[in-house]
């Protein structure tokens, strides 16, 4: 649904146009704004022309042009060349820019990157997106946001064009990605929850759709386990809307951040592991749901007796 811009804020920079960046940055595009995007895969930027954007050939030139900047990004490593390189945002961002990261990355980058735009007098927020590709596509995402709760009032309008759930989490520049990291965590346990507990119907000849239909009226309901089974485990497809290698990246975070706090998660370490070993067998590209297949070969094998 076209909602009509806040003219406070006309044009929008987006860098990262990949699975999230497009759909939300192109929303913007149909509500009205100028969209000024850059992405380093040239048919990603040609898509984005295609629906109504513009793209420039560097960073910098959208950090001097653009009154909010959003970034989507894959990683802490990609994180930091585009907010801190020789050509970045905050090198040529002028003074009345807000940027804004909606990527997972490590609590660290966010405070390397939050100290380098506070030397600079730029306003910078931390806020991390839940909801999937889905989610970016039907603006019914969940932005997590650390930083100046202020500047997070300046940019809620913009938001709420792309997510139904806009919160502020706290002055605290990673704050947001702690509790995006403590969701990915869940994320994993209920992934490998439903990829085990399906094996049991399977060994017992219980039709998974029913079970879908029995435990979604029953305690046993999550929205993971809607989510999996329903687009991924009953139409084995696994296409993916969230890598393995995505998550396991996120579960490597949040256990950095409990060693960095001497918290002993012996059942998440297990986690770690169990999506690690996946990973290296080749699943990583897939849908976390890929896990159930995982699962469903390893335990056609039989149980494995521990020494």
């Amino acid at each position: 649904m076209r909602k009509g811009r806040s003219d406070s804020m006309k044009t929008i920079g987006f860098i990262g146009l990949g699975n999230m960046g497009m759909p939300m940055s192109t929303n913007l595009i149909e509500d009205g704004y100028q969209v000024i995007g850059f992405d380093l895969n040239k048919q990603a930027e040609t898509k984005f022309v295609n629906a109504g954007g513009e793209v420039r050939e560097k960073v910098a030139d959208i950090a001097a042009e653009c009154d909010v900047v959003l970034t989507s990004l894959p990683s802490s490593k990609a994180a930091e060349a585009v907010f801190l390189g020789d050509d970045g945002l905050i090198a040529h961002s002028h003074k009345e820019v807000v940027l804004v990261d909606t990527s997972t990355v490590a609590p660290e980058t966010n405070e390397k990157i939050a100290d380098a735009a506070s030397e600079a007098g730029i306003a910078f927020l931390a806020a991390p997106v839940s909801g999937g590709v889905i989610g970016a596509e039907q603006r019914t995402l969940t932005f997590m946001v650390g930083g100046s709760e202020k500047v997070f009032k300046q940019v809620l309008p913009l938001l709420n064009h792309l997510g139904a759930n806009c919160f502020h989490v706290a002055e605290t520049i990673d704050s947001g990605t702690t509790v995006k990291l403590i969701n990915n965590l869940l994320i994993g346990f209920y992934t490998a929850g439903v990829s085990e507990a399906l094996q049991i119907a399977n060994k017992k000849g219980i039709d998974l759709d029913q079970l879908f239909d029995m435990l979604n009226v029953s305690y046993g309901q999550s929205r993971i386990y809607e989510r999996n089974y329903k687009t991924f485990i009953a139409e084995q497809d696994y296409n993916p809307g969230f890598t393995i290698s995505l998550l396991l990246k996120d579960l490597g975070f949040a256990m950095d951040l409990a060693e960095q706090h001497q918290l002993n998660l012996p059942i998440s370490k297990q986690l770690l592991n169990l999506y690690t070993e996946t990973e290296q067998e080749g699943y990583g590209d897939k849908d976390m749901a890929v896990l159930y297949e995982k699962i469903k070969k390893r335990t056609g094998k039989g149980i494995e007796q521990n020494d």
